[in-house]
C-alpha cells in the first residue's frame, strides 16, 4: 500500500533572514504578498510583479511572516524614486519613516492597487459577486478617483493635519517608523502642505513633550497643539478654527475631527450631496422624514444633505463628542430643521428603536448618512439600522474591509448596494475613502 506523503511544512524563518521573493499580489494595509516555501509572506516596500530580496521582520506565526524589501532584483515599471528620502529603500528597514508606504509607486498604480483591495474586500468579506459590483459601479468596476490637484502636485502637499511624536531621550520630534513606535528624525514632511512645513519643529528640541499636532485650517492660521508628557489633553485643542468648503465656512475645534486632505471636505461634501440628489430624482428621498447624520462631527455631511434637499430638510446630527456637537449646531444653524445631538450612535439608535409608532414611521422614510470610524459601523449599529429600516443609507467609509463586513450585514438585513464610489484622499499611502449607497426594497 502506497502511503500519501505528508504536506510540506513551511520553511523555518527567523527575523533577520534574507530571502528572495516573487511578489504576487497586494494585501490590505499597504503590504504586498509573496510565498516562501509554502508560507505566506507580507512584504513592505514592494510592488506586485517584482522580484525582491527582503529581510524577515516577524515570523512568530506558522502560517505567515512579515518582511521588508532591501533590494529590488526585478523592478516593476511602476516603481519610482521614493517621494520621501527618510522612507526610501536605501535606508535600513528599521530606520524608515512610516506614513508613506506607497511612496515608491506611481500614482496611477497606487490607485489601481487600492481599487483591487476594495474590490477583493467586497467579494471576500462582503459576499458580493460580479453582477452586484458591476451594477453598483455602472459597469466600470471599482475605480479609485484622484482628488483635484493631486496629479499636478505629484500627490504631495495635501496633508493639513500631521501628528509628530517626540523621542523622550533626545527630545526629537518626528513620525514613527513603519509598524513601530520608534521616532524617526526627518528633515521634511513631503505629504504636508506648505503651512505645516513652516511650523513643523523638525530640528528643534522638544523636551517634556509627548506629541505635537500640526494643524493648518483652510481659512485660519496654522498652529501647534502640544501634549506634555503625562498629560492627556493637548494645549489649544479646543480653540475654534475656520475651515472653508466651497462657499461655506465651518467652525471646528482645532483638535477635533476634520478631513486631512486639503480637498477631502469638498470631495465628500459633493459626493454626499450628489448621492442625496440622485435618490431624490428617483423619488426615494423624503426631506421631511426623520433623516439622520450619524458620527456627524462638525456637521459637514449634514450640511451636504441640506444643500441637496433645501430648507425643508429635517435632520438630526448625532455625535459623541460634545465639542463637535456644539460646532455642528453652529454650522447647521441656517437649517431650521437641523438638530445636533450629543450621544453615542448605538445608544441613540436604541432609543429610536423604542420610540412610538409615528416616530418609527418617519424613520422608515428616512435617509441616514453615516461616517463611522475606521473600524466601521459594526454589527450592533447595523442591526439597529436594520430594525429601524430607513429607506436609504449613505455610508462614508475609510477602511475597505470594515465597509465590506458592514455591507454583508446590511445586505442580510434587507438592503441592496445601490452605488459605490471611491476616492484617493491619501496619496502615497494605502488608505482610501469610499461612498456606498444602500437602498431598502
Amino acid at each position: 500500500m502506497t502511503e500519501t506523503p505528508a504536506p510540506a511544512r513551511p520553511a523555518t524563518l527567523a527575523p533577520g533572514d534574507l530571502i528572495e521573493l516573487d511578489i504576487t499580489g497586494i494585501a490590505h494595509g499597504g503590504v504586498c504578498v509573496a510565498r516562501h516555501d509554502g508560507r505566506v509572506v507580507f512584504v513592505a516596500d514592494a510592488i506586485p510583479g517584482e522580484r525582491v530580496r527582503a529581510r524577515v521582520t516577524e515570523a512568530r506565526k506558522k502560517s505567515f511572516a512579515r518582511a521588508a524589501t532591501v533590494e529590488v532584483l526585478a523592478a516593476s515599471p511602476d516603481r519610482r524614486p521614493h517621494i520621501w528620502s527618510e522612507a526610501a529603500l536605501e535606508r535600513d528597514p528599521d530606520e524608515r519613516a512610516g506614513g508613506a508606504e506607497f511612496g515608491h509607486v506611481s500614482l496611477e498604480r497606487q490607485r489601481s492597487l487600492k481599487a483591487e483591495v476594495l474590490d477583493d474586500a467586497l467579494r471576500r468579506f462582503g459576499g458580493l459577486g460580479d453582477e452586484q459590483i458591476a451594477r453598483a459601479t455602472d459597469g466600470s468596476g471599482v475605480v479609485v478617483a484622484a482628488a483635484p490637484g493631486d496629479d499636478e502636485a505629484g500627490g504631495l502637499g495635501w496633508r493639513t493635519r500631521v501628528r509628530l511624536h517626540v523621542d523622550s531621550e533626545r527630545g526629537q520630534a518626528g513620525p514613527y517608523a513603519a509598524r513601530s513606535r520608534r521616532v524617526i528624525p526627518v528633515a521634511s514632511l513631503p505629504l504636508a502642505n506648505e503651512q505645516i512645513g513652516y511650523i513643523a519643529p523638525l530640528d528643534e528640541p522638544m523636551p517634556g513633550v509627548d506629541t505635537v499636532d500640526l494643524v493648518a485650517p483652510s481659512a485660519d492660521d496654522p498652529r501647534m497643539l502640544i501634549t506634555a508628557e503625562g498629560e492627556r489633553t493637548r494645549a489649544g485643542e479646543n480653540q475654534a478654527v475656520r475651515e472653508s468648503v466651497g462657499r461655506r465656512e465651518f467652525l471646528v475645534r482645532a483638535g477635533g475631527f476634520w478631513q486631512v486632505h486639503r480637498e477631502a471636505p469638498r470631495v465628500l461634501f459633493e459626493a454626499v450631496r450628489d448621492a442625496i440628489r440622485g435618490l431624490d430624482e428617483r423619488g426615494r428621498f423624503d426631506a421631511g422624514a426623520a433623516n439622520l447624520d450619524l458620527y456627524g462631527g462638525a456637521g459637514l455631511l449634514a450640511a451636504a444633505m441640506g444643500e441637496a434637499a433645501g430648507p425643508a430638510l429635517k435632520v438630526t446630527s448625532v455625535e459623541a463628542d460634545p465639542g463637535a456637537t456644539d460646532d455642528a449646531a453652529e454650522n447647521l444653524s441656517e437649517l431650521v430643521g437641523a438638530l445636533a445631538v450629543t450621544a453615542r450612535v448605538d445608544r441613540h439608535l436604541a432609543d429610536l428603536a423604542a420610540a412610538p409608532g409615528p416616530v418609527r414611521d418617519r424613520l422608515r422614510r428616512a435617509t441616514v448618512v453615516l461616517d463611522p470610524p475606521r473600524s466601521g459601523a459594526g454589527g450592533e449599529v447595523c442591526a439597529l439600522l436594520g430594525e429601524l429600516a430607513p429607506a436609504n443609507l449613505v455610508y462614508v467609509a475609510c477602511d475597505p474591509v470594515a465597509l465590506a463586513r458592514d455591507t454583508a450585514t446590511l445586505i442580510g438585513l434587507g438592503y441592496e448596494l445601490d452605488s459605490l464610489r471611491a476616492f484617493d484622499l491619501f496619496p502615497h499611502t494605502h488608505h482610501l475613502e469610499a461612498l456606498a449607497v444602500f437602498v431598502r426594497g
